[in-house]
């Protein structure tokens, strides 16, 4: 049953046990609130997490809340180190919904805004590890498609050649593409389009490239990642890490996937935790349940984005429950 389910291209990572009946081993525990925020800052819904050169982590917050236009004057771009220690943060008055995060190989802090309003929103920022701003992407809280909008970008991640890739689309109804940047910011090409063939894709919700340079996406409302080269071509899709809202592919090419959705409705018979396995054969090695999962529970729970150093720490940024957890292995 399981791997009629997955497809023949996902049956070798069924057999190794990555159906949502046959739940691989969990060798991590948690650590919870090992963050030391400065006193009066309250933490707020964590969007997403990365993992910075020097293994420090950035993380993407919502202004002490989930929403940083009743609350600019909160700065929501996280930093501190791997055991929990407060560097700094930046970003007040910039963002109205801050998303995706991710730290290039020089260093610099890459974020998308998946809202709009109040002149802000809608775009992809660049910045310097410093705070100072290097560049945007899209028009301030002006959604649209094309070379120069976006409708709700969620995730952006950055090649070691500059080349700049952005997800599109944070509703099924919006652009529900990949868009690809020069470095310097000039638009290349697009590729996507609302729908569930391949290629195509609904609520493209966060991307990682692999040892390879392969892109992959997590195509979130089609219960599956894909995985493409870097001009856009199709070359494979996977359904045995659930329903991914968020990716992260190691050096040595070991594969990290949140799900906090799945549910009765939205992906039946697969629960909600994080997934461990590989970006090379699609095999899952370990899997972390969410302690608050409940089949009938419509609300998302557990990591929403997530990232892992190179010591195999993951972090998985929680939007319900406010916190970014710590997982280590026994």
């Amino acid at each position: 049953m399981c791997a009629s389910r997955l497809g023949a291209a996902a049956l070798l990572a069924a057999l190794l046990g990555a159906c949502a009946t046959e739940q691989p081993p969990n060798p991590y525990r948690a650590i919870t609130e090992w963050i030391a925020a400065p006193a009066g800052r309250t933490l707020g819904s964590m969007s997403m997490v990365d993992v910075a050169p020097d293994g420090t982590l950035w993380i993407a917050e919502r202004c002490g809340a989930n929403d940083c236009l009743a609350n600019g004057d909160v700065d929501p771009i996280l930093h501190v180190s791997a055991d929990g220690e407060w560097l700094g943060a930046f970003g007040s008055n910039v963002f109205a919904w801050p998303h995706g995060i991710h730290v290039d190989w020089a260093g610099n802090i890459w974020v998308t805004d998946a809202r709009g309003g109040d002149d802000r929103g809608h775009q992809v920022i660049k910045f310097a590890a410093d705070g100072r701003e290097l560049m945007r992407l899209g028009a301030s809280a002006r959604v649209g498609d094309g070379p120069t909008h976006f409708n709700g970008p969620t995730d952006v991640v950055v090649a070691p050649n500059g080349n700049v890739f952005v997800s599109d689309g944070h509703e099924p109804d919006s652009n529900n593409r990949i868009v690809k940047f020069s470095a310097d910011g000039r638009y290349i090409k697009e590729w996507g389009g609302s729908g569930s063939a391949p290629g195509q894709f609904l609520v493209p919700h966060a991307l990682a490239l692999d040892s390879q340079g392969r892109l992959f996406v997590a195509d979130r409302n089609n219960n599956r990642i894909q995985i493409f080269d870097q001009d856009g071509n199709f070359l494979d899709q996977w359904t045995q890490f659930g329903r991914p809202s968020g990716l992260h592919i190691a050096a040595d090419d070991t594969l990290y996937v949140s799900d906090n959705q799945s549910n009765d409705e939205r992906n039946p018979g697969w629960p909600r935790g994080i997934y461990v396995g590989s970006a090379k054969d699609g095999s899952v090695r370990a899997f972390i349940p969410d302690p608050e999962f409940d089949p009938a529970r419509e609300q998302e729970t557990g990591a929403h984005g997530l990232a892992a150093d190179a010591a195999g720490a993951i972090y998985g940024a929680e939007v319900y429950a406010q916190t970014v957890k710590k997982y280590v292995a026994d």
